[in-house]
């Protein structure tokens, strides 16, 4: 049975995303979505939060799970019984941080690769950051995020 582990913050979780889970979920038996709790980060969302949202957008999915976790990404890896880390690709400008972390992670744990999604084109602008932006002025954000996503992002924002 092969895992793969799916690391990100996902604050909020996009359609870019899910694009990502559901290509990733085709090639393993058992894909494990991973939400980095970075103490380096200020996040919208609790961890706790990040989980449901995610939950509630892959119910349709049966090999995805969702969990948290905080360290190193391989150490999380190895605890799953992940052969492979998945990682997406927006732009040529993702791909050096992106091609940084995998060899790092290829030092670290030689027995776990990393396998990387190129994104699918009409979600190449898209990441939580812009998302966050456009809701902040009330922009429509329903053509990134799924419909419980874009409640809980404005919600949020009455709140603030």
């Amino acid at each position: 049975m092969t895992t793969a582990i799916y690391p990100g913050s996902f604050d909020p979780v996009t359609y870019g995303h899910l694009d990502v889970i559901r290509r990733a979920a085709r090639i393993s038996d058992r894909l494990v979505v991973g939400v980095l709790v970075n103490s380096e980060k200020v996040p919208m969302f609790s961890e706790e939060e990040r989980v449901e949202m995610i939950r509630e957008s892959v119910q349709d999915i049966p090999n995805v799970e969702v969990k948290s976790f905080s360290g190193l990404t391989v150490d999380f890896a190895r605890k799953e019984n992940a052969t492979f880390l998945v990682r997406g690709l927006r732009a040529v400008t993702d791909f050096e941080y992106e091609l940084q972390l995998a060899q790092i992670n290829q030092k670290l744990s030689p027995e776990i690769d990393t396998v990387f999604f190129t994104t699918n084109l009409k979600y190449a602008y898209l990441s939580s950051s812009i998302v966050k932006e456009v809701s902040r002025y009330r922009g429509d954000i329903s053509e990134f995020v799924p419909e419980n996503v874009a409640k809980r992002i404005y919600d949020k924002q009455k709140k603030e």
